[in-house]
């Protein structure tokens, strides 16, 4: 049986922030599970490559059928080894509004108000543009400008220009509101993982040790404590002990399956997957919140845009020489390339709405082959408020969680995401993009409710960011305290996406590196 002083499940955004502050000054002796492999290659590397990481390095979970979606099974792809989701995202770097953190600390997650947490953020960061009230230098996370912007991408910004939609060069600086060019997570015109981040840098250190492929089956509990973790690896099961405590880093989906896979979590449904309750926390897997997103595609005679044609085969040939040979060219693209914050929603506190523009056609989420070349546009409700669950399907903890976003429940939603598909289409009939002469691929009446309703709820799906599944809050109902302690259970703490409260307003790895950091930091205060 191995002993550690800390052991952290789950090697994602979080989870490799956590371990890699735990260990770093030698004082403690860590062990890091993960799941699924190192991700180290040129595949995972290379920014361009982020669609063929589609099959590779991801859980491709699938939602239940979806009511709001017309019965649709939503796609949900996390990701799977060192670096979690930062391994395969898009790379875009985006905190949040000032007034997500503000309202956490308002509904009791004491010490999580802006304030409180850019600090955190600040030491997370490496930005390319150096140090100032909002950005860091000294951090782990190389946050830089993109090196090659498609054409296209720098078009969506004038037309929204165009339309008296403010520029916004830094959408974590003092205002969110506006459009831009993304700054991301890259390194050298490499992608930079919060695992090449915290991780690899400690690699061969005498008190971290890193595990992959080890499948956690379950926590194990004596007498009201978490004093270790059961995994399997190949074909043989251990427990990896653990003196001080535990941290969870699994995800939105995944720590909320382990919980309850542990007995922690609502009574009722444990039983029925024949798990001995050990604590009743209904608050475990509730609370589901997701970015409900629809993809506008328009089709160009340009070939400006990627797309697949023998000249844009050709092209992306030469780029992915250029980008071994240099780490420079298109391959460096993040895909999402720029967008921007607005409220569609006059008494909104905060931009409810935010755009991804992509110079090339999407279609179900890349996995669809589309002839041709074009760009897309993402919008995306940035504070739902519709309210899904994480059960399980079954008490193996190989079986993938039984996933309910619930999309579109509220009609709020889809008033939100119908007003922000309008302005979408306002802003590409707008020059320069509209000089383009770009084809709308499901052309429908705008003024038409009705009709726009169907097609978001045709079209729509996720835009990858759940959180909410172990509640951080001040109440007893809630999962984890403020310094992110599971409530009701010793040596535990839970550190990743799952603990928001509420959904932050923008894209979810930024938040979840900071959190972390924060929980090592609290660890640490009680070692």
């Amino acid at each position: 049986m191995d002993e550690f002083d800390y052991v952290v499940i789950g090697g994602g955004s979080a989870g490799s922030a956590a371990a890699g502050r735990l260990a770093e000054d030698g004082r403690q002796r860590v062990c890091l599970l993960e799941a699924g492999g190192r991700n180290n290659n040129m595949l995972v590397k290379t920014p361009g490559f982020m669609p063929f990481l589609l099959k590779n390095a991801n859980y491709r979970f699938e939602t239940v059928p979806q009511k709001g979606l017309n019965g649709r099974i939503g796609y949900q792809p996390r990701g799977r080894g060192l670096g979690g989701s930062s391994a395969i995202n898009a790379m875009v770097y985006i905190r949040g509004h000032a007034w997500d953190y503000d309202n956490w600390a308002a509904l009791g997650c004491t010490g999580w108000a802006y304030d409180d947490v850019l600090p955190w953020f600040r030491r997370c960061e490496d930005n390319i543009r150096g140090g100032d009230d909002y950005h860091g230098t000294n951090g782990p996370l190389r946050v830089s400008d993109q090196r090659w912007p498609n054409a296209t991408s720098r078009a969506f910004v004038e037309s929204a220009a165009a339309l008296q939609l403010p520029r916004n060069p830094d959408f974590n600086g003092a205002k969110q509101e506006g459009f831009g060019l993304y700054q991301v997570t890259q390194k050298d015109g490499e992608r930079w993982s919060a695992a090449r981040a915290y991780v690899e840098p400690l690699r061969g250190k005498d008190n971290f040790d890193i595990r992959t492929g080890a499948q956690v089956q379950k926590l194990v509990i004596e007498d009201g404590r978490v004093i270790g973790v059961e995994i399997k690896r190949g074909s043989k099961r251990e427990v990896i002990k653990a003196r001080s405590g535990v941290i969870l880093s699994a995800g939105a989906f995944n720590s909320p399956q382990i919980l309850m896979l542990s007995g922690i979590g609502p009574a009722e449904h444990l039983k029925q997957h024949g798990i001995d309750v050990v604590l009743d926390k209904p608050a475990v897997g509730s609370d589901l919140q997701d970015h409900i997103d629809y993809v506008s595609g328009w089709e160009t005679e340009s070939r400006e845009p990627f797309g697949d044609s023998l000249e844009g085969s050709w092209r992306m040939l030469k780029a992915i020489i250029e980008h071994r040979r240099k780490r420079t060219g298109i391959m460096t693209t993040c895909f999402a390339e720029s967008g921007g914050f607005w409220k569609v929603t006059p008494d909104a506190p905060a931009p409810d709405v935010q755009w991804h523009f992509v110079p090339a056609v999407l279609e179900d989420h890349g996995r669809e082959k589309v002839k041709g070349h074009g760009f897309s546009l993402h919008t995306c409700v940035l504070r739902p408020e519709s309210r899904g669950t994480v059960r399980l399907n079954s008490a193996k903890a190989a079986d993938a969680p039984r996933i309910d976003p619930n999309f579109l429940d509220d009609d709020r939603d889809m008033a939100v995401i119908r007003a922000g598909v309008r302005l979408s289409h306002r802003i590409v009939d707008a020059p320069p993009l509209a000089d383009y002469k770009p084809k709308d691929r499901h052309p429908v009446d705008l003024n038409d409710d009705a009709a726009l309703d169907e097609l978001i709820r045709n079209r729509a799906d996720t835009v990858y960011h759940p959180v909410g599944t172990c509640r951080m809050g001040s109440d007893e109902a809630s999962v984890v305290d403020p310094t992110l302690k599971a409530r009701g259970i010793e040596g535990l703490w839970v550190a990743d996406a799952s603990i928001m409260p509420r959904l932050v307003s923008g894209n979810t790895n930024a938040p979840s590196i900071m959190i972390g950091e924060r929980c090592a930091d609290f660890v640490k205060a009680v070692s």
